[in-house]
């Protein structure tokens, strides 16, 4: 490995370790979770299960850092040095993002009272 791929691991691995952090504070949060979006977060009096609710972000947030690491690791494997390692992590960084948000209205649709 290179300096340029140890630092761009580095980067991945930072930020993946926060996607993960921020899903095990969801997790461990008494109080409804938000999205991050800069929508305000449901109430509790809102909420059918609020720890589930609280879960189910969180596990989504902690997925997302495991894709970003994944897709990391399969532009690695295609080259760091061809243009299409691109694909897989960029696919791995902005299409999840998508599926998280789809995945945060379903959410509401199942717990919101």
């Amino acid at each position: 490995m290179d300096v340029i791929e140890i630092f761009s691991f580095s980067i991945c691995l930072i930020v993946a370790l926060i996607m993960a952090a921020i899903g095990v504070a969801q997790i461990r949060s008494k109080t409804p979770v938000g999205f991050y979006s800069g929508e305000k977060p449901l109430e509790e009096r809102e909420l059918s299960d609020v720890p589930m609710w609280n879960k189910k972000h969180g596990l989504m947030w902690i997925s997302y850092g495991i894709i970003i690491l994944v897709s990391y690791f399969g532009g690695f494997l295609i080259g760091m040095a061809t243009v299409w390692c691109v694909i897989p992590v960029v696919g791995g960084t902005i299409l999840p993002v998508f599926v998280m948000i789809w995945y945060h209205h379903h959410l509401i649709r199942l717990y919101k009272i």
